[in-house]
């Protein structure tokens, strides 16, 4: 019998509002094209999701964007960033009774406890040490566990990000293959910029946007030369760099549009586009 907090043929609530297009999925190349789809049918599914994301990408944002439109949509969106100290406590807290060996123990404060009946969101799920993933893999096989000694359901969507040497550390015994298996029901692969440089443009403009839009600034834009600049760099940094550098050359001029003279500074031109 399905649980009733993660069914399998739900619709989004009419309260709940699809969230914008994350800006790490804006853009109409053929390579984000694909991906768009993907997170659109990823999002209508019940499965747990593993996000390929490489350094700079902007993985949490492509992760709320699933669940905003989701059918669990109205309920809570967890985020645990897993290289982070103390993460077992974090993710499975202080219980008050210890757990007997059926059931994996969390505490009622834990992230774990926080996201029944949501997504919970692991960043960089490789930097997990082996024992949290053990526990992890005990409480995703069971799907129960006790809260504060309690037995409950532990109903929720797991969305995993990771890079793309997750498979060589899953045949290497670095990350463990049941949690692997569990948590990559659906793969969502997010393209690096130097894939997609026909999209750097729009997202220069987007992170350009939504820095106007924070300071209460007037609207401001690029010049032709600036875009054409930005999209023949190569972007190892992805979205972190670009975005980066937008907010560097934005904080260094008022002039509108910015000049590709207010961008040469801010760009590591050390390298061949």
């Amino acid at each position: 019998m399905p649980d009733p907090l993660i069914g399998t043929a739900r619709q989004t609530p009419a309260f709940a509002q699809p969230s914008p297009l994350a800006t790490e999925l804006a853009g109409s190349s053929a390579a984000i094209s694909r991906v768009q789809e993907m997170v659109r049918r990823v999002a209508a599914l019940d499965g747990h999701v593993l996000l390929i994301a490489r350094r700079g990408s902007d993985a949490d944002a492509v992760a709320r964007h699933i669940h905003a439109r989701s059918p669990l949509g109205a309920h809570a969106f967890v985020s645990v960033a897993c290289g982070a100290a103390g993460v077992e406590q974090v993710l499975f807290g202080d219980p008050v009774h210890p757990a007997p060996s059926d059931l994996e123990a969390l505490s009622a404060d834990s992230r774990l406890a926080a996201a029944r009946g949501g997504t919970l969101f692991l960043e960089d799920a490789t930097e997990l040490p082996a024992g949290v993933q053990a526990r992890l893999a005990r409480l995703t096989r069971d799907g129960e566990a006790r809260i504060d000694g309690e037995p409950v359901p532990t109903a929720m969507r797991l969305i995993v990000s990771a890079p793309p040497g997750i498979d060589s550390d899953v045949r290497e015994h670095r990350f463990r293959s049941d949690v692997y298996r569990r948590v990559s029901t659906l793969r969502v692969d997010l393209p690096p910029l130097s894939e997609r440089p026909e999209d750097v443009p729009i997202l220069a403009l987007r992170v350009l946007e939504d820095l106007s839009t924070a300071s209460g600034g007037r609207p401001r834009s690029f010049s032709q030369a600036a875009l054409s600049l930005l999209g023949a760099m190569a972007w190892p940094g992805n979205l972190a760099e670009l975005r980066e550098t937008v907010e560097r050359a934005a904080s260094g001029t008022d002039q509108d549009p910015i000049q590709i003279e207010h961008l040469l500074p801010t760009l590591q031109l050390d390298r061949a586009p």
